[in-house]
């Protein structure tokens, strides 16, 4: 029973929850906006937007299972490993469904806001596209992937009624094109062209240059909304310039990760690297001292 339900929590793959917490951002960076209400409807959000990736990993696994046995790494899924069936995968695809429609109407019901609804459903949507069709298009299925980081930081904006800074969505957008370089860099080095369509028309020199263009552009919006006027009357202080250095070294051991033995896949680099993940804690610890305590 306990094996069971184990290959279950890998088939909605509850460790890639973590790039939800990107729900969290508006409301860690708002600070006038911190109160029991509304971190407990960003836990909400988190839930929602849980449930509306695992949806969208299990149509994937479904759609992708003959490739995934094949492959090194996804051969150990429950689909492709035949330890779930595709029966049992689309009655998890149901029971999500239902729970996140029922968390949705709360949410919407408590602030009125259709866009409550309507952002996990563009997600699954635009994850659904990509599974099927968009995948196969250079380019573009990068451009779905940062979608997906976009829309869970707009999420979390939208469900407490905050408005996040261009600067942060610029951020956001330009370190996602990084991470999804990084990611198809890997698959080319490990598995070659030929593990996934799409790779047969990019390089290893062309990934290589715009992830670090990417990486680029991410330090400076980072570091345009640091050192911004509204940001810092917002929290009062200008002492958020130091965190810049900070998020520089964790960008350069995380490139160390995927220019080493790596696979590309973010949350795979990060749970596996203790210096990383330590240096991460680091910042948010170092942020919430800036933001709340100085």
């Amino acid at each position: 029973m306990i094996k069971k339900v184990k290959e279950y929590i890998k088939l909605i793959r509850v460790k890639h929850w973590l790039k939800n917490g990107l729900v969290f951002l508006p409301i860690f960076f708002s600070i006038t906006d911190v109160n029991l209400k509304n971190i407990l409807t960003c836990i909400l959000g988190f839930i929602i937007f849980s449930f509306a990736s695992s949806i969208v990993y299990v149509i994937n696994d479904m759609n992708d299972v003959e490739k995934d046995k094949l492959h090194p790494i996804k051969k150990k899924r429950p689909l492709a490993a035949g330890t779930i069936s595709i029966t049992q995968a689309k009655i998890v695809i149901v029971l999500l469904i239902i729970l996140m429609g029922l968390m949705m109407s709360f949410i919407f019901l408590d602030i009125h806001n259709i866009w409550a609804i309507l952002i996990p459903i563009i997600y699954i949507i635009l994850n659904i596209l990509y599974s099927k069709w968009l995948k196969h298009i250079p380019i573009i299925d990068v451009v779905i992937l940062v979608s997906g980081f976009v829309l869970r930081v707009m999420y979390g904006g939208v469900v407490i009624n905050c408005t996040v800074s261009k600067f942060l969505y610029l951020m956001i957008i330009f370190g996602s094109f990084y991470l999804g370089f990084g990611k198809r860099r890997n698959e080319i080095i490990k598995n070659g062209k030929k593990s996934r369509k799409v790779l047969e028309l990019y390089n290893k020199e062309f990934l290589d240059k715009n992830m670090y263009v990417a990486l680029a552009l991410a330090m400076v919006s980072y570091t345009l909304w640091c050192v911004d006027a509204s940001t810092i009357l917002r929290i009062g202080n200008d002492y958020l310039f130091w965190t810049i250095p900070l998020l520089m070294v964790i960008f350069q051991l995380y490139s160390l990760n995927i220019e080493g033995n790596s696979f590309g896949d973010p949350i795979e680099v990060v749970l596996g690297d203790k210096v990383l993940l330590g240096t991460m804690l680091l910042y948010i610890i170092t942020m919430v001292v800036l933001l709340y305590i100085i």
